[in-house]
């Protein structure tokens, strides 16, 4: 490990229940460290620093993009990046913020433990690169995409105010629609439509190349991605349960792998489906090599320490990069 990941032993500067909120990494894994895989410095940082959310981002935006034919403005991505990466230094900051202010404070993570070490730099770059987007937006962004995109906007409020503002998500009288009102699933939702907006949008606008798919065609590897993200949402929050000892054995019984299995199935029987559009399809496909690594990832996660599984989690979404160094 280099020095700037130097082990969270280190107390923290914040008065009370801090060493209950913040617990050792002797403490994160049920077995010793020494008998886990660790994960590789610079991997450790890109998931330390949240710099994981904005690769992936990134990544998915432009392999809908190369499945659309479509060739996006150079400043989306950018965009896109600076906007991701701030909002998850608020989210990981303000975790650390509640977890400290609760009367029963419940453990966090190594990455909470870094974000919250950190803050003094963490909160001007989120503060910059916050600016630094909202540029973006007023120089180049045209006025019709802003009205669009503020959908996206709305639900992003929506979610932090009610994961970080103490208030619950609305409840439906029927109890069909509660499993959809989960962070996991809100989080999936607007993560894929961020990544997808950009080709959805220049494919309705129209392109110059004739080859240009149309935006309906991207539908079913959005709607695929989005489960992915779920997915993984959800991978991560079973495996980080089972991690605290005061849930048993809830380890073993994470449910990834059945979940995963199902939607890798999916993912190639859709890209079977799909082979009319061979880069749809393909897209899809890398899609469904996620869920399957994610299975594997569930099957290993007793020979991986917490940060080494959580890292790979999101290092697996990755897969769609060959197709964009074509």
């Amino acid at each position: 490990m280099s020095p700037v990941l130097a082990t969270p032993n280190t107390p923290l500067p914040v008065a009370g229940a801090q060493s209950a909120v913040l617990p050792s990494r002797a403490n994160d894994a049920v077995r010793p460290a020494s008998r886990r895989i660790d994960t590789p410095a610079p991997l450790a940082l890109w998931h330390l620093a949240s710099l994981d959310a904005p690769t992936v981002a990134v990544v998915w935006a432009l392999a809908f993009a190369w499945a659309a034919r479509v060739p996006l403005p150079a400043w989306t991505p950018i965009l896109l990046a600076l906007v991701a990466w701030s909002v998850y230094i608020a989210d990981r900051l303000l975790d650390v913020r509640s977890a400290l202010r609760a009367t029963q404070p419940h453990p966090l993570r190594l990455r909470h433990h870094f974000h919250w070490r950190h803050r003094r730099l963490f909160i001007p770059l989120a503060a910059i690169s916050a600016a630094a987007a909202s540029c973006i937006i007023v120089v180049f962004m045209p006025v019709a995409a802003r009205e669009r995109d503020s959908v996206l906007v709305v639900a992003g409020l929506a979610y932090f105010s009610s994961v970080h503002a103490g208030r619950a998500f609305p409840r439906f009288p029927s109890r069909l629609f509660a499993p959809l009102l989960t962070k996991e699933t809100l989080v999936a939702v607007i993560f894929t439509a961020a990544c997808a907006l950009p080709a959805v949008s220049c494919s309705a606008a129209g392109n110059p190349v004739h080859t240009a798919s149309p935006p309906w065609s991207l539908a079913p590897a959005i709607a695929y991605f989005t489960l992915l993200a779920w997915l993984n949402c959800h991978s991560i929050e079973r495996w980080e349960a089972g991690e605290n000892p005061a849930n048993g054995n809830a380890s073993s019984r994470s449910g990834t792998f059945a979940y995963a299995t199902v939607l890798a199935l999916a993912g190639m029987l859709l890209s079977a489906a799909l082979a009319f559009n061979h880069r749809i399809a393909l897209l899809v496909a890398s899609g469904a090599a996620s869920a399957l690594l994610l299975a594997l990832l569930d099957r290993l996660r007793g020979r991986l320490t917490p940060l080494a599984l959580r890292a790979a989690a999101d290092l697996v979404l990755l897969t769609p990069l060959p197709f964009l160094l074509r």
